[in-house]
């Protein structure tokens, strides 16, 4: 059956139903093996605007800039 064929059928199906199918979806996704690139149990730095001062002026002084042309 192709996507085509599914999502009149889909659709059709109550808010419900439609919520019961995308967990059984996610539970497939998160069961196959190549889904997750992340390796469980290490320790991934991730970049985050804690100590970043500044920043946040920079930011407005863009939008304002931005604005003005």
């Amino acid at each position: 059956m192709t996507l085509n064929e599914l999502l009149p059928v889909v659709r059709m199906l109550s808010s419900r139903d439609k919520l019961k199918r995308i967990r059984i979806l996610a539970e497939e996704l998160e069961a196959s093996e190549n889904i997750a690139p992340l390796e469980p149990f290490k320790t991934y730095n991730l970049p985050t605007p804690y100590n970043s001062f500044g920043v946040g002026e920079t930011l407005m002084e863009a939008l304002t800039e931005d604005n003005i042309d």
